[in-house]
């Protein structure tokens, strides 16, 4: 293992703290130049530290979003009422899309280089999976609504927010819940 000059290593830290705050406000496409003022050093530093990009998302992925994502299926997945799982699971990711832009470039898989946004997709993903199955076997969900349909709601949300007029935080809870009326079953008609 390399060892860093003192003045490497405290580069680097601030480096990853800068990271964490513009890549949340701002997302994973956020200009180098951002995180590098942030940081109070050279856009070639990141380079030398990080090797670009693609590895600075690795070295801080947990801290912008992948910790905060895997807590949103953690918590879904403790709800032991299928609806309810389904209801709370898709209104927390809604949520984490609002206010961290971040999320939506890991749900476009807008860096397919970096490994570590890749397998968080895929567990996302599985989870989708899993949700339509357990909500068709309870009857909880449209039979019409497929694992493709939720995956398609999730990155048309993400592409709204990124590229999109973003509306207001009350304008979007009101369409959160056209959402979820809308893959639902009534209760009276999964009765």
């Amino acid at each position: 293992m390399v060892t860093l000059r003192t003045d490497a290593r405290r580069n680097a830290d601030r480096i990853r703290v800068a990271a964490v705050q513009v890549f949340r406000e701002r997302g994973l496409s956020a200009p180098l130049e951002e995180v590098a003022a942030a940081a109070q050093v050279s856009k070639a530093t990141i380079f030398n530290r990080f090797g670009g990009r693609v590895r600075l998302i690795d070295a801080v992925l947990d801290d912008v979003v992948a910790a905060e994502l895997r807590s949103v299926i953690d918590d879904a997945r403790s709800v032991v009422e299928i609806r309810s799982r389904i209801r709370s699971y898709v209104g927390a990711l809604r949520d984490i899309q609002y206010r961290v832009p971040a999320v939506n470039d890991v749900l476009l898989q807008e860096f397919p280089d970096s490994e570590q946004l890749m397998a968080l997709c895929h567990a996302g993903g599985a989870f989708h999976d899993d949700l339509v199955a357990e909500g068709h076997a309870a009857g909880v969900l449209v039979s019409e609504f497929t694992p493709a349909d939720f995956q398609a709601l999730t990155i048309d949300n993400a592409l709204a927010l990124k590229y999109g007029v973003r509306p207001s935080r009350s304008d979007y809870d009101r369409r959160t819940a056209f959402v979820l009326d809308g893959i639902c079953r009534s209760v009276q008609s999964s009765a």
